[in-house]
């Protein structure tokens, strides 16, 4: 069905007034390579921006790789992804914690805490983990403000108000520390900073959490004490919900914290770290001009501790294209991202995306976002193209990669992202930087230091290959990659910063206690990102048998809310907040709390980030705060 779909863009398109003209690759790269080599004789290399999408992040390190060679050889600093409100932030707060990114290890826990996080409806093989693992009969928490499915099997579930996370945590911590149930030989070993923190949490009385997050007392109470005391315990963290709010990197500090304090980090059904792939980089950064937009007022956004991420931070990129401060841009490449329906304040983005010069998309199929391009590239499908996926030690306690294998030939004349930018590098001459016949020999090139090839990982081991082995406690023989070589839970680097040193809660800038004057006229709140399991993000709405298992847009709204303001089940209703409006369906039930509405993004006809706002609410990382908008509802008259 996603193949072979009629709706499928098959070959190159140039855009002729309000008319769409078929070209060849020959002329559309000549183009794209004419106008990226103008922009830059004429404004500089950072005024072209580029940016990639999941299908890079996740599907194909190599494509992500070529991207960067691509970039660095042109110049431009100015690389934006998903990360700039996905996953990153969390990233961060690990290593600014321990020196490096953990993860949890369910199937060996006795106590699993599953918080903001839905695999059933948003990642089915992590979901497949969950249910191994309770067949050993852990205790479950669930921290959501939905009732999920692992929701209804929780032996507690506890609601808060979306972006209140952080302050939960604090509660948490606040009685593990008070009544000492921590680990203090670890405590004193490997950690600095307790002393500052154990006085830093006397503020966040399980009396006072509840106030703020609306989770009761005693529940905070049961769900520290069971965690602390009924070991090995693990916390399974959402992707990206405690990422997407003004205490995004401090909530990941608190998520390590409370591993590491209760004796949980680095051991068998506790948190863990997985071997990395060893790989040839492409990166040029040393060629690289300008500065990134973002590095000056959030620097840990491009890297921790020496560790580079060498992005920019995308939420700046709209105000970047409209005010043209501190340079003007005047091209983009899209590579693999509908940014019209995925990316906040939508409005905004649209004006931001129609000032520039050139604006090339590739794509598998029409979107919101190549409706505005100059220049439409059509993409191959994970079925027609070869890329190797390395986000399995990001997710599991599993060292391990897999090739994903082309096995059909492309429709018409789509290109594999690979394909598309050696090309398009060849065509700027960058010829010598690209000096490999196709794509499979410039993941041989990038595989060598890891002894693994493509014919290896096609043939040989098609299902994939472990990279390494778990090992556990490593830091009782090497310490912690952190400047002062053990558990940071006071941060001296972000001291210095003029940061927050202590892990810390801060209200979203939008909600009902930091503006009760707008919570006048915009009572409720709202939280967006769900997942829904027939879709991923934007993708596979135009597949017929995805479409029918959930055919339309939803708002979820609790009874007793949708009581105040006359709505039943299946009424159309408009949802509103001061950036702008949409009309959709109310689907009234009691698996959320009253006075929060909940919109999964993705949708093009009742798009929820026509909503939000891109504007960086957390201060270390620069992400949007969209868990936790204030918005009002209206029946549809």
């Amino acid at each position: 069905d996603l193949v072979y779909s009629p709706h499928r863009l098959q070959y190159p398109m140039k855009r002729d007034g309000d008319q769409w003209k078929r070209i060849s690759w020959d002329e559309a790269l000549d183009t794209i390579a004419n106008k990226l080599e103008k922009v830059k004789q004429e404004y500089g290399p950072q005024s072209t921006v580029v940016c990639m999408g999941q299908v890079q992040l996740t599907q194909g390190i190599g494509s992500q790789g070529l991207i960067r060679r691509f970039t660095d050889l042109y110049g431009t600093p100015n690389v934006f992804s998903v990360d700039s409100m996905c996953f990153r932030c969390r990233l961060i707060g690990h290593i600014l914690m321990s020196g490096k990114y953990s993860i949890a290890d369910p199937e060996n826990a006795k106590t699993i805490v599953v918080w903001a996080n839905n695999p059933e409806e948003s990642a089915p093989y992590y979901s497949w983990i969950m249910q191994r693992a309770l067949a050993k009969k852990p205790k479950l928490i669930v921290i959501d403000p939905r009732r999920t499915a692992l929701a209804r099997k929780a032996d507690i579930h506890a609601q808060p108000r979306p972006g209140t996370d952080g302050a939960l945590a604090l509660g948490m911590l606040n009685v593990i520390i008070g009544e000492k149930l921590y680990d203090a030989n670890f405590v004193e070993k490997f950690t600095v900073g307790f002393d500052q923190l154990a006085e830093h949490v006397k503020q966040y009385a399980p009396e006072k959490v509840a106030v703020i997050t609306g989770v009761p007392a005693q529940t905070i109470r049961d769900i520290a004490r069971t965690f602390a005391t009924n070991q090995p315990a693990t916390i399974v963290q959402g992707t990206n919900p405690l990422d997407q709010q003004a205490s995004g990197v401090h909530n990941s500090r608190l998520i390590v914290a409370l591993e590491c304090l209760t004796g949980n980090f680095e051991v068998a059904g506790g948190y863990v770290t997985t071997p990395g792939l060893r790989i040839s980089d492409f990166r040029f950064p040393d060629k690289m001009q300008g500065t990134p937009i973002g590095l000056e007022k959030y620097p840990l956004f491009y890297g921790v501790f020496g560790r580079m991420f060498g992005e920019s931070q995308g939420m700046l990129m709209a105000d970047l294209i409209l005010e043209e401060n501190p340079y003007p841009v005047k091209a983009a490449i899209i590579s693999g991202s509908n940014l019209m329906v995925t990316w906040p304040n939508t409005n905004k983005l649209r004006k931001a995306l129609q000032k520039l010069d050139l604006l090339v998309a590739m794509d598998m199929f029409p979107t919101e976002t190549t409706k505005l391009a100059h220049i439409v590239l059509p993409a191959a499908s994970f079925f027609e193209r070869t890329d190797l996926v390395d986000m399995y030690r990001l997710m599991f306690p599993c060292p391990y990669v897999m090739l994903r294998k082309k096995v059909v030939e492309p429709v018409g004349e789509s290109w594999a992202d690979l394909k598309f930018w050696m090309e398009l590098g060849k065509r700027m001459g960058y010829g010598e930087h690209f000096p490999w016949k196709d794509p499979e020999e410039a993941l041989d090139w990038m595989l060598k230091p890891s002894g693994l090839t493509v014919q290896h990982l096609t043939e040989t081991k098609p299902e994939g290959a472990f990279i390494g082995t778990m090992k556990y406690k490593i830091y009782e023989q090497k310490g912690f990659q952190t400047p002062s070589g053990k558990v940071e839970l006071y941060s001296e680097s972000l001291a210095k910063m003029g940061r927050e040193a202590m892990p810390t809660f801060k209200e979203n800038p939008e909600s009902p206690v930091s503006q009760p004057a707008l919570a006048k006229e915009y009572p409720l709140v709202l939280t967006t990102g769900a997942r829904i399991l027939p879709f991923t993000h934007s993708q596979l709405r135009n597949i017929p048998r995805m479409r029918r298992r959930f055919p339309e847009a939803v708002v979820e709204v609790h009874p007793d809310t949708a009581s105040k303001y006359s709505v039943s089940d299946g009424d159309m209703v408009t949802v509103s907040t001061k950036r702008g409006s949409i009309d959709l369906k109310a689907k009234v039930t009691t698996d959320i709390i009253p006075d929060v509405l909940n919109i999964a993004h993705g949708w093009g006809e009742a798009n929820v980030n026509e909503l939000t706002d891109e504007t960086p609410a957390d201060a270390i990382s620069g992400y949007p705060a969209l868990k936790g908008l204030l918005c009002k509802m209206e029946k549809k008259k």
